[in-house]
């Protein structure tokens, strides 16, 4: 069975795990196309996911603000953009939509591997904002809402209980203590197409190398690379 004809068959157990029905599968099907496939499936005549993706990430930055507004009031505006920032990352995305375990109907072309690796993380937190965008179209906003918080709220309040070490401030808080020059973050390179790209980020103190990241986006490497340089002035003896 050719990998659409799969993704046809499957329809009603998918929306089964999402847990809505969909009026018009259009929107579903095109949800679980990846560009890739597209590219080499040319004569289906299919339209890949990217607009809806698009779509869901704005949909899901509105339902993450509604609920951290609604729910923590006492919260600053700055810890509320931090906490909408970790909750709607890439990384996040993929959590969700692993937790649905529907990455089998993915529709990918040969050449894209769901494995490891960036290529993993990035097909499928696309995947979970272009199936939110396509309940979004098809049932609205109170729909996307419930079906985000009916399956994640759990998983958001943990994310929110506990955060990630943010490894920058921790990294300028040592050096501060030490009163030595804060660090300086430089893109280093990129690499990969621009849908998969990778970025390459070195912190530099006093213009010497420290330590060097490698993430899905600036951000993540930029942490990434100030966890190394902890590594490193960890080890010496006068930090």
């Amino acid at each position: 069975m050719n990998p659409y004809a799969h993704l046809e068959k499957n329809l009603s157990l998918i929306e089964k795990s999402l847990g809505y029905t969909f009026s018009d599968k259009a929107h579903l099907i095109r949800a679980f196309v990846h560009s890739s496939f597209i590219n080499e499936y040319k004569e289906l005549s299919l339209k890949h996911n990217e607009r809806l993706e698009f779509l869901g990430d704005s949909v899901l930055n509105l339902i993450i603000t509604q609920y951290l507004f609604k729910n923590f009031p006492d919260i600053s505006e700055g810890e509320l953009s931090s906490l909408r920032s970790q909750i709607v990352s890439a990384p996040s995305c993929t959590e969700f939509v692993t937790k649905l375990d529907l990455k089998q109907y993915v529709l990918v072309g040969r050449g894209e591997k769901l494995n490891a690796g960036r290529g993993k993380t990035s097909i499928l937190a696309d995947l979970f904002e272009a199936i939110l965008g396509a309940i979004y179209l098809d049932g609205g906003l109170k729909a996307a809402d419930q079906f985000f918080l009916g399956h994640f709220e759990e998983m958001v309040q943990l994310m929110i209980e506990k955060p990630p070490e943010n490894f920058k401030a921790l990294l300028q808080e040592r050096l501060q203590k030490a009163k030595r020059q804060i660090p300086r973050y430089e893109v280093l390179g990129e690499i990969g197409p621009d849908h998969e790209k990778l970025f390459k980020v070195g912190v530099f103190i006093n213009n010497e190398l420290i330590g060097e990241g490698i993430g899905t986006s600036k951000k993540e490497a930029e942490q990434l690379a100030a966890k190394a340089a902890l590594v490193t002035l960890w080890e010496e003896k006068n930090p």
